[in-house]
């Protein structure tokens, strides 16, 4: 596959240097350093680069896969809402909603021209058409409460959009051939993969949490790198920002000038850096269970081990990855990245956002705690399983 016909966003964790890093190995080769004293910029500047900076991707997203064209004439807000993007109502003017026809297209372009569509920028003319089209980091890594009604309400950054269906967004457009298309519209909601227009291998994996990432120091199911790193590889390769983006490992150099990525990384980091894992809701799990529950998980379970509750329920960071054998889980994503290896995914908020395991394939917690007693021979009782999951479900 070309590299050049697709893409979308991703993101996560914590270092200063954007470029590739040495890949972490054993315990002799801790990483917790990196996080030490590295500045954290303006937080608030890194909000508007999150929401609404596109790198300049307009040109890909407009005069390549011609979506202006497409949203325009063919895109109601019920259809996008179908698909999973989200609507911010504190653009929207009181009864906005109640009077708006919902089935056109013409008040998609409202919508866009009121900077309204989550992750969606867009210049709309004075005769409401749309000029240019580009997206954001918040198309993928952000949601809303749903406080207006589903799919519309107040940004919840950094929370995953697991209802959105990227391969069938961008299978809208004119210019893909059919074989193409038919890879993305099998992702299904919530999945992306970010390898797919290099390797030309399909093998899509969930959104990732953008909270949280303050104490990772390496990020990505398979720690390519800290948050700039992978910032970096989404907006130029991904999202075909107007930047530069360079890995040998992964034959990849890229400098374009002006560069649109670079400059505004630490900024961005800082934001995300800056979004706290979000606290279970009051009454959603039971108390008793959950005190036994962790109190398996450090020990008869033995979750701990990897999943270190002071090291942000990872061990990413003592410089430890794993293989694909250890744990049981599909090999074919490692295999397509430099580390060969995946990374212990810290337990962040889980309850907001299942599927779990990278490529969704445990529906439930319950169906990744008997994954685990299965591959390392628990011999855990169904009660046992239950307080896990209670546990499991109040991080």
């Amino acid at each position: 596959m070309k590299l050049a016909l697709i893409s979308l966003v991703a993101i996560p964790a914590a270092c200063t240097d954007h470029r590739s890093p040495t890949a972490p190995t054993s315990r002799a080769a801790p990483l917790q350093g990196l996080l030490a004293g590295a500045p954290l910029d303006v937080p608030a500047q890194g909000q508007y680069i999150f929401r609404h900076w596109t790198f300049g991707d307009e040109p890909f997203w407009t005069d390549t896969l011609h979506l202006n064209a497409v949203v325009e004439a063919a895109v109601s807000p019920a259809t996008a809402l179908a698909v999973g993007l989200k609507v911010d109502a504190d653009r929207l003017p009181p009864g906005f909603l109640a009077s708006a026809d919902l089935t056109s297209p013409a008040t998609t372009v409202e919508l866009l021209r009121r900077d309204a569509v989550v992750g969606v920028e867009a210049d709309v003319t004075a005769d409401r058409h749309i000029k240019r089209l580009g997206i954001t980091c918040a198309l993928c890594h952000s949601t809303v409460d749903n406080g207006v009604t589903l799919g519309v309400g107040r940004r919840l950054d950094g929370w995953p959009n697991r209802d959105l269906n990227v391969g069938a967004i961008v299978a809208l457009s004119p210019a893909l051939p059919a074989a193409v298309k038919t890879v993305f519209n099998s992702w299904g909601p919530g999945k992306y993969d970010a390898e797919f227009n290099r390797d030309g291998i399909n093998n899509p994996v969930v959104i990732p949490p953008a909270f949280g990432l303050h104490d990772v120091a390496l990020e990505t199911y398979t720690a390519e790198g800290p948050v700039s790193y992978w910032n970096d590889y989404v907006a130029v390769t991904q999202m075909h920002g107007h930047g530069s983006f360079a890995d040998a490992v992964l034959g990849i150099d890229i400098h374009q000038t002006p560069d649109r990525a670079t400059p505004v990384l630490p900024v961005l980091r800082a934001y995300q850096l800056s979004l706290n894992t979000p606290s279970a809701p009051p009454g959603s799990f039971d108390p008793a269970a959950t005190a036994r529950g962790q109190a398996l998980f450090n020990t008869t379970a033995r979750c701990a081990s990897c999943h270190i509750p002071s090291l942000a329920f990872s061990d990413v960071n003592l410089g430890i990855l794993h293989d694909p054998a250890e744990t049981g889980v599909d090999p074919v994503r490692a295999s397509r990245l430099k580390n060969h290896k995946y990374r212990t995914t810290p337990l962040r908020a889980l309850w907001q956002h299942p599927p779990y395991f990278h490529d969704g394939s445990a529906a439930t917690l319950l169906d990744v705690v008997e994954h685990y007693d299965r591959v390392f021979g628990l011999g855990l009782s169904a009660q046992q399983k239950a307080d896990l999951v209670e546990y499991l479900r109040s991080l």
